[in-house]
C-alpha cells in the first residue's frame, strides 16, 4: 500500500499535470471499487474545473467548483496514469511500471480533461475507492473526520505526543500506526522511524522518556521528508519512463533486513524481526531500548 511519501508524491505530479484542467467527460469502465462508484455524483463533475489538488493522510482530495470535491484513496494498488494531447502515456509516481497491455483491464475511471488529455484510475485489487462530497461537509467525512495531525505539521509536537499518552497503555509502534494520533504513516516508515529514535517497537508508551519522544518526532519528519524528496518508497520497482526512481527503498536501515547487520558504527548487533498486530517488525535490539 503506498504510504504517505508516496501518495504526496502522486500529489505533486498530478497538481503539475492536471491542475486547473476542466472534466469535459468521464467514462466508467468498472464502477465495483472498494465502495460502489456513484454514477450520478461522477456526472456532476462534467463541466468543472479542478481548482485544487491536496493530500490528507492517504487519501487525495481534488476540489471543483460549485463546492463539490472528490475524495481519492488508492488502497493496496491504486495509481493514476495521465495522457497528454499527443497521446504519450505518463506515470504520476514511481511505484509502478508502464506495462500497456496489462494495464488497460484494469482500468476503472477515465476522465477526459481539457487540452485533449485524459487522467486515467487503475486499480488491479480494486481496494481504493473514489468518493464525492461536498466541500463545507469535508470535516464530518468518516475518512477525515478522526484523523490526527500531519506528521509534518507543527502540530505534531512534543506537547501534543506528551499529552496524548498520558494515561494510555499501548505500544510505541502500535501508537505511530494509529491515524487517530498521527495521520499517514504505515509499517515500513515506522520501523525506520523507531530504529533512527533507539526506541523498540514493543516500548510501552508510558516508558517513553521526553527525550524518546523528541527523537521520535525529529525523525518522523526527517525520514519523511528525505522520501518525499526522493521520490517515495516501495518494495517494487519504481522505475520511470524516464528512468528515474523513488529510492528511499535503497535507504531502509531495518525494514526487510531480517539477520542482516545493524548499520550503526559500533554496533554488532543483527537485526531481528518480530510479528506485532499481526505485522513484520523489524529492529536491532542492541541499538533499539
Amino acid at each position: 500500500m503506498p504510504e504517505l511519501p508516496e501518495v504526496e508524491v502522486v500529489k505533486r505530479s498530478l497538481i503539475n499535470k492536471i491542475q486547473n484542467s476542466v472534466i469535459k467527460a468521464v467514462k466508467i469502465n468498472d464502477s465495483r471499487l472498494r465502495y460502489k462508484i456513484n454514477r450520478n455524483q461522477l456526472k456532476k463533475i462534467i463541466g468543472l474545473r479542478l481548482k485544487k489538488i491536496t493530500r490528507r493522510s492517504k487519501c487525495l482530495l481534488f476540489f471543483f467548483n460549485k463546492d463539490i470535491v472528490m475524495l481519492v484513496h488508492l488502497g493496496m494498488t491504486g495509481k493514476f496514469f495521465f495522457i497528454n494531447r499527443n497521446n504519450t502515456k505518463f506515470k504520476t509516481s514511481f511505484y509502478y511500471n508502464i506495462e500497456e497491455e496489462k494495464d488497460k483491464k484494469h482500468d476503472r475511471v477515465i476522465f477526459y480533461l481539457s487540452k485533449k488529455q485524459q487522467l486515467i484510475y487503475n486499480d488491479v485489487r480494486k481496494f481504493g475507492f473514489i468518493k464525492f462530497l461536498k466541500k463545507s461537509n469535508l470535516n464530518q467525512n468518516f475518512h477525515l473526520k478522526n484523523l490526527g495531525p500531519e506528521p509534518l505539521n507543527k502540530k505534531f509536537n512534543f506537547f501534543y505526543f506528551k499529552n496524548y499518552i498520558a494515561r494510555r497503555k499501548r505500544t510505541t509502534k502500535n501508537l505511530l500506526m494509529d491515524q487517530k494520533f498521527v495521520s499517514g504513516l504505515g509499517n515500513i516508515y515506522v520501523n525506520e522511524i523507531l530504529f533512527f529514535s533507539g526506541v523498540i517497537p514493543e516500548k510501552q508508551i508510558r516508558h517513553l522518556s521526553d527525550s524518546n519522544i523528541k527523537n521520535i518526532i525529529k525523525f518522523t519528519k526527517k525520514i519523511l521528508t528525505k522520501a518525499i524528496d526522493l521520490g517515495g518508497s516501495s518494495i517494487k520497482d519504481f522505475s520511470s519512463s524516464s528512468g528515474k526512481k523513488g529510492s528511499y527503498q535503497q535507504y531502509f536501515s531495518v525494514y526487510g533486513k531480517k539477520g542482516e547487520n545493524c548499520e550503526k558504527k559500533k554496533c554488532n548487533g543483527n537485526i531481528i524481526k518480530i510479528i506485532l498486530s499481526n505485522r513484520a517488525s523489524f529492529y536491532c535490539p542492541k541499538c533499539q531500548k
